[in-house]
């Protein structure tokens, strides 16, 4: 994925109508648009391609299964238009290895959870963070999910996986994270939701981001 402006939305609606129309309206603003499993369960796998448009899609489906199932989920998710998907690590190398090996072949990407943005990612996945984030540079993963809630986390994954993998990290805005303090920490993206998709002028909310975002890059 290329960084033009460091933002990715996080369009977590469950409307088509209200998807498409706040995609078309930040599109110039955006690297790619993440989607979960409440608008494709909502619309079906066919809104994908129709907001793949607009900006490349991450599908957040956290896929965490063993490696047999998990590359056909991943199998899936590329055939609808997806240009990544987002997967656990906590399942092990060998179901990490087989989606990274699917998405290689197919000039796609995966982006691997290390550790999630909420105040319960404390109860247990921190503790694994930093074996996660060495398991997906072993993987030669297209990157890692680290929390911008946690800017000091960032850094300590950045240290482990070096320049050769991404960092992609949620908590901006509605969580409390800071656009400019994570993308300092080390990350390469910042992921944005409500604070853009619930504004009355989704694309200016965007352009500020961005705005800020470039300030530091």
């Amino acid at each position: 994925m290329e960084r033009k402006t460091g933002l990715i939305l996080a369009l977590d609606v469950t409307d088509r109508e209200e998807a498409v129309t706040i995609s078309e309206k930040v599109a110039g603003y955006v690297d790619a648009i993440k989607i979960g499993y409440p608008l494709v369960l909502s619309t079906g796998t066919d809104i994908i391609g129709e907001l793949s448009k607009y900006a490349p899609i991450i599908a957040d489906f956290k896929v965490a299964d063993i490696p047999n199932t998990n590359r056909l989920i991943c199998e899936q998710v590329f055939k609808a238009g997806a240009d990544a998907v987002i997967v656990q690590g906590f399942t092990g190398h060998d179901s990490l290895e087989a989606a990274v090996k699917l998405a290689m072949e197919q000039k796609k990407d995966i982006y691997v959870v290390t550790e999630m943005s909420h105040p319960g990612a404390l109860d247990f996945m921190q503790q694994v963070g930093e074996g996660i984030a060495k398991m997906a540079a072993d993987a030669k993963a297209s990157g890692v999910v680290a929390p911008a809630t946690r800017p000091e986390r960032v850094t300590e994954i950045r240290k482990i996986i070096g320049n050769e993998l991404s960092i992609i990290s949620p908590g901006v805005g509605a969580q409390g994270g800071t656009a400019s303090d994570v993308i300092k920490a080390g990350a390469d993206w910042v992921i944005v939701g409500r604070s853009i998709y619930q504004s009355e002028e989704p694309d200016v909310a965007a352009g500020k981001l961005v705005t800020e975002i470039k300030k530091v890059l």
